[in-house]
């Protein structure tokens, strides 16, 4: 839960690189404007279950897992779980 808790007071931080957009855009069949933000809202949502591994964190909620680099908070990747 500690780790749940340092993503959730750090979610200004996130960030992705543009073939992160790109990435993110493709694999979970969206077309928003801001990526980062809607991570944002996946991720705070009440629902969502955060969990650490390694040196990421993942964050699935509403059939996605979205992946971040706990270091460096960058969003890396997202997918649809089936």
């Amino acid at each position: 839960m500690e780790d749940k808790k340092i993503l959730l007071d750090h979610l200004d931080k996130l960030h992705t690189t543009e073939m992160g957009i790109d990435r993110i855009k493709k694999n979970l069949k969206i077309d928003v404007d801001d990526v980062v933000e809607y991570c944002k809202s996946k991720v705070s949502d009440k629902s969502c279950n955060i969990y650490k591994q390694g040196k990421n964190w993942y964050c699935e909620v509403d059939h996605i897992k979205i992946t971040i680099n706990s270091y460096s908070h960058t969003i890396i990747t997202a997918h649809i779980i089936p």
